[in-house]
């Protein structure tokens, strides 16, 4: 059930779809927000890494109209439906950092919860500069677990305290596999080293949605086996967690998600 590259939440786990659509419906409008900024519109060549999902390559498409392109790349395609993927959508295979772009030119490079998860953080970013014309905007969001490592904010009974100690199990997973908890903060500074101009970042913090909650529930799930066979959590306790999860009693947090973006010189 687990890669062995570093990415728990693998693309073929049953709960992949309910965890990108409540992560969708808690991000979407951050990102779009940016976007936007940026002046996105009509005949825009638009890069999406890591895509894992429809809802930014749909959204994308519709903005950037039959004379544009989006490029919809991750190293599992398996959602790429033909209603999705016709033009002036092109889905492909791919793993940033390592194989080469797919294209040059582009006016936009986006990449969510992505870089965080290459095998070569600093090749991957380089490759997506590299893909953007003079002048195109890069934007980089991931999330920042470290930043505020609580699902409840407020600890307040036993089941907020067993809530905040299976994120702190998950997180434990998370290190050993290479995934760095406090890279969403790094990145500004990444930014600019990498040579981008005019970099800002800003960050997005839910709390006590009910897409929380669902975010909550499908990551708890698709990672309970490894949570088991680690010592991290018995079965009974994943169990009494998801009820109290659906009980609605707790006001969960999703971890805060860390936006940057620059400009290619």
């Amino acid at each position: 059930m687990m890669r062995t590259d570093g990415y728990l939440l693998d693309h073929q786990q049953t709960e992949k779809g309910q965890r990108s659509d409540a992560f969708a419906t808690l991000f979407d409008r951050t990102t779009f927000r940016h976007m936007e900024g940026f002046g996105l519109g009509s005949g825009w060549r638009c890069w999406e890494v890591g895509a894992g999902g429809t809802s930014v390559v749909s959204w994308l498409a519709k903005k950037v109209g039959p004379t544009g392109k989006v490029m919809a790349t991750d190293t599992d395609i398996s959602w790429a439906v033909p209603s999705v993927t016709r033009p002036p959508v092109e889905a492909l295979v791919h793993q940033v950092g390592v194989d080469q772009p797919p294209g040059e030119g582009f006016d936009l490079v986006h990449a969510r919860l992505a870089l965080v998860h290459a095998p070569d953080r600093e090749r991957a970013l380089l490759s997506m500069i590299k893909a953007l014309r003079p002048g195109g905007r890069l934007l980089i969001e991931d999330a920042d677990p470290a930043l505020q490592p609580l699902a409840c904010l407020e600890e307040s009974g036993p089941e907020h305290q067993l809530a905040n100690r299976l994120r702190q199990a998950v997180r434990a997973l998370l290190a050993e596999r290479g995934v760095d908890p406090a890279y969403g903060r790094r990145l500004p500074r990444l930014l600019r080293a990498a040579g981008l101009c005019g970099v800002e970042a800003d960050a997005y913090f839910p709390v006590a949605s009910p897409n929380c909650a669902g975010l909550e529930s499908a990551t708890i799930h698709r990672v309970r086996e490894a949570l088991v066979a680690a010592n991290l959590a018995t079965g009974e306790e994943i169990d009494r967690h998801l009820a109290n999860v659906v009980a609605g009693t707790m006001d969960i947090a999703a971890p805060p998600l860390i936006s940057a973006w620059g400009r290619k010189a």
